[in-house]
């Protein structure tokens, strides 16, 4: 389930099903989260370990906001419905607009893609500047409240194993403990939910995991006036190193280099000039070694391995709890999903509770975001083990859909309608499949 196949969001099908909702993590998918709640409960309460910054700046306790992230049309179009106002303000805080279809130069399979026909409009700012933008719609809520500094200990629940309130530690430290007639685990990668489900009696969900062994190392460089434009070098096979530069505010490019495999991004100046020099477009090299750093430091990270967490197939599961975001799946950071995903988790959030409200609400809503999940993680996933070291359970299809692509990238150096069919996919508007499409299919496959 991408855009093209979700419903979009309707604030006319709410209804209030109860009096507080709490959201563990105040990341986009929280804050995505908090806003489809807030039409369905008097008051909804954010609890974010770190500070809540009060200006664009990344979460120490998130180190992966200080490196780039992209804003896909998924992400883009459902940010947009729920928080009216949200390009301007990201705009008007020196984030940009670029047509992607012009202004990003994607190169890929030994050659640049040729320009799509139509417009693809796309969001550049900082991981900070995204969240920062956000959290201004949220403070326009007055039901939501945002509660930093605030570290999440367990679930508090009812003699039938119900979820009725949040455990935390608060502000000055105190324990303390939030009644909920629903808590959403939006705390990323390291949530606790399933090793909490273990502990109290529930099956775990299963997971499943792809091991990639990404780092990556960022860094910012100033960026002239009139460049706007993109570029993004995605690892091809036997390359197993990535770099992409990203326009962002304040005049910079963010820069980030990208390695697979054991081939790990360096964390030092000369080490990444190097690194940056090895690639086939030369405008890596010169981004990295030719433009004035901003700061010194590389920002580094490692990734080892996309994980999906399969609440859908649960049996049981508690009333009044569900998980979103990174907390139910993660994928290669390469690709740029994880905002849009996160937005496509509370657009679904805000079906599932619209359609039955709080009654069974856990397996509906694991079933219908297992949709978004599926595919996502196939192009992920697919695109992972074009690579022989990627190491996990490889879906059905895998090997003939990626030679497929590999035929129809090449024909998209030439072809822009096949770059456009192939951008979609990419920014979640339109499904794996429609790449199967028999117009798209006839420009691959017929000399």
């Amino acid at each position: 389930m991408v855009l093209e196949n979700v419903t979009r969001y309707d604030r006319d099908r709410a209804s209030t099903l109860g009096s507080r909702a709490v959201v563990l993590g105040g990341s986009v998918a929280g804050l995505c989260a908090a806003r489809v709640l807030a039409d369905a409960f008097d008051e909804v309460v954010v609890l974010e370990r770190d500070p809540i910054p009060e200006t664009p700046r990344p979460r120490d306790g998130a180190p992966q906001t200080r490196h780039p992230h992209a804003m896909l049309e998924a992400g883009r179009a459902t940010i947009a419905d729920l928080f009216p106002g949200f390009g301007e303000r990201l705009l008007e805080a020196g984030g940009l607009l670029i047509d992607a279809s012009r202004e990003m130069r994607y190169y890929d399979g030994g050659d640049f893609l040729a320009d799509p026909p139509g417009r693809f409009p796309m969001y550049c700012a900082s991981r900070a500047l995204f969240e920062h933008a956000i959290r201004e719609g949220i403070d326009r809520l007055p039901s939501v409240t945002q509660r930093g500094d605030c570290v999440f200990t367990s679930y508090e629940t009812d003699d039938d194993g119900g979820v009725t309130g949040i455990e935390f530690r608060d502000e000055r430290g105190e324990p303390t403990t939030l009644p909920a007639d629903l808590a959403v685990d939006a705390t990323g990668r390291t949530s606790r939910t399933p090793s909490w489900l273990e502990e109290h009696g529930y099956e775990p969900p299963p997971t499943e995991s792809v091991e990639v062994d990404v780092t990556y190392s960022t860094i910012r460089v100033e960026r002239p006036e009139s460049a706007r434009h993109a570029l993004v070098v995605p690892p091809d096979p036997p390359r197993t190193r990535g770099a992409a530069a990203i326009p962002i505010e304040d005049g910079r490019w963010e820069v980030i280099l990208q390695g697979l495999h054991g081939d790990d991004a360096p964390t030092d100046r000369e080490g990444l000039v190097a690194f940056a020099e090895s690639f086939p477009v030369a405008e890596v090299a010169e981004v990295v070694r030719d433009r004035e750093w901003s700061e010194e430091r590389i920002h580094h990270y490692p990734f080892p391995s996309s994980v999906r967490r399969r609440y859908d197939r649960l049996d049981r599961f508690p009333d009044g709890l569900v998980v979103t975001g990174d907390a139910v799946a993660s994928f290669n950071p390469i690709y740029g999903q994880g905002m849009s995903v996160a937005a496509l988790d509370a657009l679904v959030l805000h079906h599932a509770l619209a359609s039955g409200g709080l009654d069974g609400l856990a397996p509906r809503f694991f079933d219908r975001m297992a949709a978004i999940v599926e595919a996502v993680w196939r192009v992920a996933v697919g695109a992972d083990f074009a690579f022989e070291a990627t190491d996990g359970a490889k879906p059905t299809g895998t090997d003939s859909f990626n030679r497929y692509v590999d035929r129809l990238v090449s024909t998209a150096h030439d072809d822009g309608r096949v770059t456009d069919a192939y951008y979609r996919v990419f920014r979640l508007e339109r499904e794996p499949t429609s790449l199967l499409r028999p117009g798209v299919l006839w420009r691959v496959l017929v000399p």
